[in-house]
């Protein structure tokens, strides 16, 4: 492991790093942002995820309904992710130009909302629908090969907001639709991933519930990436 001894690590920026079993031992931390998959997080000897978890699920109900397994629960969640992104596709539309803005090297607010149409398309259709049809053009996928620009990707295509919305609520109205109907055994079931070399490639052995999860876990992360960098842009525009 890479030690670090009296450095000056000022205003670094670790991004897409794995810091699993990092120390930080006798450091000053101040004013500092951690986001990201954290487990086991020990501050001054206490443990503080579950501390963390708690309050975002105090605020933010929806993520409790979506590690349910009933499919009540599932079904109100996904109503419930939506419905908040299209409070923010409305707060966006108020502020023209601005869906296409980045911050700190983030998406823009088109481009998450393009990589929820490949997340619909891959996590659901492909995984828990079985689809072998193409992705939607407009989708934004991974960056590894060959996943970036393939079965059906067009990196090339430039849409608007609204022909984005279309997509997105269309793909809204197709899950919810089938979680009116879908089972607790058929959520428990095994993932109908088909057996060809398209994304995603873990996917198999998982059940159809973990493949939602999927779902609507990257459907509310993204949503909160989305809102925290418009506040960003605001509070710039702002100053």
């Amino acid at each position: 492991m890479t030690r670090y001894v009296d450095e000056d690590l000022h205003g670094a920026e670790f991004r897409e790093c794995d810091l699993t079993g990092a120390r930080l031992i006798g450091v000053v931390l101040q004013d500092a942002v951690i986001e990201g998959l954290v487990t086991n997080l020990v501050v001054n000897g206490v443990e503080v995820t579950g501390y963390v978890e708690a309050e975002l699920d105090r605020r933010h109900p929806a993520r409790v309904l979506v590690r349910s397994e009933d499919p009540a629960d599932l079904r109100e969640a996904a109503r419930q992710l939506h419905a908040g992104w299209a409070a923010t596709t409305e707060r966006i539309r108020r502020a023209p130009g601005i869906e296409r803005r980045s911050v700190n090297d983030e998406w823009s607010a088109v481009q998450t909302m393009r990589h929820l149409v490949f997340v619909h398309d891959s996590w659901f259709r492909r995984c828990c629908l079985g689809s072998t049809e193409r992705f939607t053009p407009m989708g934004i996928g991974p960056d590894v090969e060959p996943y970036r620009e393939a079965h059906g990707l067009d990196l090339s295509l430039d849409p608007t907001l609204d022909e984005i919305g279309t997509v997105r609520a269309a793909q809204a109205a197709e899950l919810e639709a089938w979680l009116d109907d879908v089972t607790a055994e058929q959520l428990a079931a095994p993932a109908p991933v088909p057996g060809d070399d398209v994304w995603p490639p873990y996917a198999r052995g998982r059940s159809v519930r973990q493949c939602l999860r999927t779902v609507l876990n990257e459907t509310f992360e993204h949503h909160g990436f989305c809102v925290r960098d418009l506040d960003l842009i605001e509070a710039r525009d702002a100053e």
